[in-house]
């Protein structure tokens, strides 16, 4: 239930415990939440406007664009734009990073890394649907125009991260290093109130949620992990319980509210796997660790892998600490 302070206010009251970044967030996080009021007010008319189904336009990693991607994509980046803290943008429906040259462009202190819309092709039969973003801080000299090293970051150098589902409600869900908190839109007065304060994930989750019908491409170590998760011992909760959404914020925030794992392993079609590092993987990892949850790529933690690229793919595992260690044993088992 909200208690019925607002974003704005929440982000005031919590500034000392960020305050490199103290009001500087707050404008950050200003203009990520008028984006994403923009594109809910969208994707709430879809069926009824022309903005469902393809563009007919391919993004940079080959993939088919929806409309709406296309309109969160120029809604989000305009709302950076418009902001004095950042020097440039890289979103995954973009070829190359947008660096902002004019006005405050080189004396901005941050770069925004985001995935406009992920999953946007359940736009069309009506499944939740949301937008990730991920803060940093530039490392280039202010003054300057902003570099792919200053998007190039492991995930341990992110100020702040956060995802918008667009569901049954629409919420904004953002750490900054200290803890995980959700805010819930009202549409009749426009404004996110605070609903889940210092959200924690279950010590024992419950839930797995892969696409199983690529079983067949899994590695061994991700097929014996599935009938792990199968078997029938209540002593240990087990069997779990499977559910997959197809839409990786909506699996996400599933999880971490009721306890689980999500799984995107490397597969024959995508051996490097398919969900990118910069744009889903690092923010996602960066809340669930706030949350008391833990991120790997299977051998490593998701957040001290090194970018050598602003599309680079990794596999990913995320959810609940035990269940995620329980993966990487079995990857670990049958790695040759």
């Amino acid at each position: 239930m909200s208690d019925m302070r607002t974003l704005g206010e929440f982000i005031v009251e919590k500034q000392h415990e960020c305050p490199s970044v103290s009001g500087e967030l707050s404008s950050l996080l200003s203009s990520i939440r008028l984006a994403a009021k923009i594109v809910n007010r969208e994707i709430n008319k879809a069926g009824l406007v022309d903005i469902i189904g393809a563009s007919g336009n391919e993004n940079a990693q080959g993939e088919q664009q929806q409309k709406l991607d296309v309109y969160a994509n120029e809604k989000f980046k305009a709302a950076m734009a418009a902001r004095d803290q950042v020097c440039g943008v890289g979103s995954e429906e973009d070829d190359d990073v947008v660096i902002f040259s004019e006005k405050h462009g080189p004396n901005a202190k941050y770069v925004i890394l985001i995935d406009p819309l992920d999953g946007s092709s359940n736009i069309d039969v009506n499944v939740s649907v949301g937008t990730i973003f991920s803060i940093y801080r530039r490392v280039s000299p202010l003054g300057q125009l902003a570099t792919m090293e200053d998007f190039l970051q492991p995930g341990n150098k992110q100020v702040a991260a956060g995802y918008i589902i667009y569901g049954s409600s629409t919420m904004l869900v953002y750490t900054t290093g200290n803890g995980v908190h959700g805010f819930t839109y009202d549409p009749s007065i426009g404004v996110f109130f605070l609903s889940h304060e210092n959200i924690t994930i279950l010590n024992k989750g419950s839930i797995y949620s892969i696409n199983e019908g690529n079983y067949i491409t899994f590695p061994k170590g991700i097929k014996q992990y599935l009938k792990y998760c199968q078997e029938n011992k209540p002593e240990d909760n087990r069997p779990y319980t499977s559910r997959y959404i197809g839409s990786l914020v909506a699996d996400f925030h599933r999880n971490m509210l009721k306890g689980g794992i999500y799984l995107y392993p490397s597969t024959a079609t995508y051996p490097s796997g398919k969900l990118r590092l910069l744009y889903e993987c690092n923010p996602m990892s960066f809340i669930m660790e706030q949350a008391g949850g833990k991120a790997s790529d299977g051998k490593q933690r998701i957040l001290d892998i090194k970018p050598i690229a602003l599309h680079q793919r990794v596999p990913f595992f995320v959810g609940t600490t035990d269940m995620v260690k329980k993966i990487e044993e079995f990857l670990e088992r049958n790695s040759d």
